[in-house]
């Protein structure tokens, strides 16, 4: 039997490099959960929820180099041309720059001897860490109105329109609800106090995603099983298949199963994490080994793994059709092959571990393993009698 690894090992909790920031934003925005944004990127949920609650649940701007300044590839040029002996007019004139510019540079960063363009450049980079004050912090009036009617259970769209009304020429006592709401949630600002959170309506403690994630019930063009053609329902015809994911430990690792419906036969799919588009190319990769005879539909619950039902019926010609809400009994084979499974991979057991090799090597046991819904034959042997009669 395979042994699976139970959950010793965890996954990182440091912080984020910039690159992985901007991931965790990114997937945030389009509405993941802070599980699945943690399981997708191989952290601690405590990480990804730690990091949002930093900035408040708001994607930090971008740090980009002005246009104006000095770029690395000038700096380097301005050090080659001191070894040189070239004056600063020259160099000056070769970048196209004003001498000041030049002159200036040269002398914050050590003078002709020891300038160095790398260390020039870090230290350029690091003194533009002086972040604009926000608009609460320069309007000291402004910030007291707004904390009143924030104490007051006014929403910030409610104060924005009515510093509009009540200061229509005032543009500096005129603040959008955006402000507000970053004010509040990024407490690095210092503008407005933290128990004024406590006044929102919900309560929460960072921003929520502007696209908000749907709900189990409506992904996007779903055809109901309703319309699944009858030859599925009475397991006449080989090649219509049953899908569903199974978790490991704390929801971070996940198996595809499959079940075809006639023949109990069991395909596994190694899959990394619940993203819909990795999700249906794995999938899609597993269906596309079986024999064209034995790929008609499939069905599968709710979950958003497959969202992308449409790219992996593309890819394999599988129509997909999908259960009712929070009805299992719907795809009761593939219900009934997940128990079995859990006597290879139980509860809380960690599975990014598992290859796909190991996972054929569990699904060919299973397909070994007499039934009696087949009259105590196998399912690998009720397969091949189906695809000998047909070829």
């Amino acid at each position: 039997m395979i042994q699976v690894e139970r959950a010793m090992s965890t996954p990182r909790q440091v912080r984020f490099e910039p690159g992985e920031l901007a991931a965790v934003f990114e997937r945030y925005k389009a509405g993941e959960s802070l599980t699945e944004i943690a399981a997708s990127l191989g952290r601690l949920p405590g990480t990804v929820r730690n990091t949002m609650l930093r900035f408040g649940g708001i994607a930090p701007a971008v740090r980009r180099r002005s246009q104006q300044a000095l770029s690395l590839k000038e700096r380097e040029e301005i050090s080659r041309g001191l070894r040189a002996k070239e004056t600063l007019r020259c160099i000056a004139a070769r970048l196209q720059r004003p001498p000041s510019t030049v002159s200036r540079e040269v002398s914050r960063n050590g003078g002709i001897e020891a300038y160095r363009a790398a260390g020039a450049d870090e230290r350029a980079w690091k003194q533009g860490l002086r972040p604009k004050a926000c608009k609460l912090m320069q309007t000291p009036s402004l910030t007291k109105a707004v904390a009143t009617k924030l104490a007051d259970n006014w929403s910030p769209q409610q104060i924005q329109r009515w510093l509009r009304q009540e200061h229509p020429n005032e543009p500096e006592m005129n603040v959008s609800h955006e402000t507000i709401y970053r004010t509040l949630f990024i407490q690095a600002r210092g503008a407005l106090k933290k128990e004024l959170l406590s006044h929102l309506r919900r309560g929460h403690k960072m921003r929520g995603p502007k696209k908000a994630k749907k709900n189990d019930g409506e992904i996007r063009d779903a055809i109901s099983i309703r319309e699944r053609p009858a030859e599925v329902e009475d397991r006449a015809v080989p090649g219509h298949w049953e899908g569903d994911l199974i978790a490991g430990y704390r929801n971070q690792s996940f198996i595809g199963t499959l079940v075809e419906r006639k023949t109990r036969f069991v395909k596994l799919v190694k899959v990394e994490s619940k993203d819909a588009t990795h999700f249906a190319q794995a999938l899609a990769r597993e269906v596309l080994r079986l024999p064209p005879e034995l790929r008609r539909t499939l069905t599968w619950d709710r979950g958003t793994e497959m969202a992308r039902h449409t790219d992996f019926t593309v890819a394999t010609d599988v129509k997909v059709y999908f259960c009712d809400p929070h009805s299992p009994w719907q795809r009761g084979s593939n219900e009934n092959t997940n128990g079995l499974l859990r006597q290879y991979f139980p509860k809380g057991a960690v599975l990014s571990g598992l290859t796909q090799e190991e996972l054929d090597l569990v699904a060919k046991q299973l397909n070994e393993r007499p039934r009696m819904t087949l009259g105590w034959s196998s399912p690998a042997d009720a397969l091949r009698r189906l695809v000998a009669a047909t070829g």
